[in-house]
């Protein structure tokens, strides 16, 4: 239980899983793990009880830069807290290989890496460079579900 003992050292708790809002209904699963990885579906940040965040909008317009890598960094949290209910343990995690993020841009917002930077920092800060390092993309779209500002998929070796 590394990875946990290390969450707690930095005061971090993982949020409740989503709670979707009425009339939601979504057919996957958060975690889907094939052989030796592991597919975390599109995660947005979360509140502690699992409720979506009262910071919703676009980024550059009604999202500032630096809430938006705050948003990044609570999304890492709602995606820790999936791998942990589908693996029971976070540090059955070999390896992070790939993060897919998505920023809900304004028009002319050119800064999704340093978002989406919110995520990879806080997964490095805890896994290290070795276990940590990934492929990434980071990209603008016109807009995400529920207005979050945004979402981010991965992919994670396991054992």
């Amino acid at each position: 239980m590394k990875i946990e003992k290390r969450l707690e050292e930095l005061g971090l708790h993982l949020p409740e899983p989503m709670r979707l809002p009425p009339g939601v209904s979504l057919p996957f699963p958060w975690v889907r793990i094939h052989g030796d990885r592991a597919f975390v579906s599109g995660h947005g940040p979360l509140t502690r009880d699992g409720s979506l965040p009262s910071l919703l909008g676009k980024v550059g317009a009604e999202v500032s830069l630096s809430d938006a890598y705050d948003a990044a960094r609570s999304t890492a949290l709602a995606v820790l807290a999936s791998l942990r209910a589908a693996l029971g343990d976070l540090d059955r995690v070999t390896a992070w290989l790939r993060v897919f993020g998505m920023v809900n841009a304004a028009p002319g917002f050119t800064s999704a890496p340093a978002v989406i930077n919110g995520f990879s920092d806080l997964v490095l800060e805890l896994w290290g460079p070795e276990t940590g390092s990934h492929a990434r993309s980071a990209v603008g779209l016109a807009e995400l579900p529920f207005r979050i500002p945004v979402e981010i998929e991965a992919e994670v070796a396991i054992r």
